[in-house]
């Protein structure tokens, strides 16, 4: 091929990418998000695939597992707080704002310079201007709901398909990339073992921590199932995490004068659920698994998974506890192979 025609083709494949992306850029996020997941249960895939005999059959399962774990309690959560939506009512917050503006806390000694601005803050409080800020959002929660759950089925659809066509796809790609097919391979087997690693932690934390958290808002009157799929994403949120679920029950219980069982709802999610479960318990289900079933060589540092995670979710909401991981091992995998070469 002469010079000025790899010039023109190169060219007329650049232009050609960029209005491919254009084209598809409605669904750029969900096919990545697609993509990703099915990287990352790649090796349960194959396992499927090869107990049945049958790419189809095991891309199938694969998704139907897929959506049993993760989908539909997504669907259910997002369903059942559009009807509690619907019904919400005011009164709830204008009894915890009563409560913490009557509420006379003396901070340790160690703190009293803050007392002041404690105080402040607590007076503060307006159920008004909250009132303001979070009833639009109310108002338009079914229609934000609905944008999910299309984006869930197109997920769903995706990662089907590429599962199905997974070998002829990354055949292809080997193919077609400016590079060699074992750097290629090392690349594709690193962002697989980390993404199994990330993908299996997310998945275990919150359907272990999840059905911890049910368990006592059941007891307790509330609708446990419900508060076990929420809780069990808010506990992958860095740092904070799970008190975005139990500190604002905790707060309704005080404020409705019920301050036992306020104690013991707070005692049980920090003791039970974010000491004993998530620091003890829950890696030795992770090893356990990943020896057992997944046997992933690859370590990733997990303070750099845990900014991973962080940065992900600030700059792409709930789905970038995904993609964040996944982009920085990317660029970690070609860091080590541009160094090699």
């Amino acid at each position: 091929m002469k010079k000025q025609d790899k010039t023109f083709l190169t060219f007329l494949t650049v232009l050609l990418g960029v209005l491919v992306i254009y084209l598809y850029r409605p669904f750029l996020m969900t096919i990545v998000i697609a993509i990703l997941l099915a990287i990352a249960t790649n090796s349960a895939t194959q396992k499927f695939k090869h107990i049945t005999k049958s790419n189809f059959l095991g891309s199938f399962i694969s998704t139907f597992l897929m959506s049993i774990l993760f989908f539909i309690p997504l669907i259910y959560s997002v369903n059942a707080l559009v009807q509690l939506a619907n019904h919400f009512d005011i009164s709830y917050m204008e009894k915890i704002s009563n409560y913490l503006t009557n509420l006379h806390y003396k901070l340790p000694a160690s703190l009293s310079y803050f007392q002041d601005s404690f105080d402040k803050t607590i007076g503060s409080i307006n159920v008004k201007n909250i009132s303001n800020v979070i009833l639009p959002y109310i108002a338009n929660f079914g229609k934000i709901s609905a944008g999910f759950l299309k984006d869930m089925f197109l997920i769903v659809i995706f990662y089907f398909f590429i599962n199905l066509y997974a070998d002829n796809l990354l055949n292809y790609f080997k193919t077609v990339l400016p590079m060699e097919k074992e750097e290629m391979d090392k690349i594709f087997s690193k962002i697989t073992d980390v993404m199994n690693v990330v993908f299996y932690s997310i998945l275990i934390s919150a359907i272990f921590e999840g059905i911890l958290f049910s368990f006592i808002g059941e007891i307790y009157g509330y609708n446990g199932l419900l508060l076990g799929v929420l809780y069990g994403f808010s506990s992958l949120i860095p740092v904070i995490g799970g008190a975005i679920m139990w500190l604002p029950i905790t707060l309704y219980q005080l404020a409705t004068g019920h301050t036992k069982e306020a104690m013991i709802f707070a005692a049980y999610s920090i003791i039970v659920i974010s000491i004993i479960a998530d620091t003890f318990i829950k890696p030795i289900i992770i090893k356990y698994i990943n020896d057992k079933f997944f046997k992933t060589k690859t370590r990733m540092n997990e303070l750099l998974v845990f900014f991973s995670i962080l940065a992900g979710l600030s700059t792409f909401g709930f789905w970038g506890m995904v993609l964040g991981p996944a982009i920085t091992t990317l660029f970690i995998s070609v860091l080590s192979v541009y160094k090699k070469s």
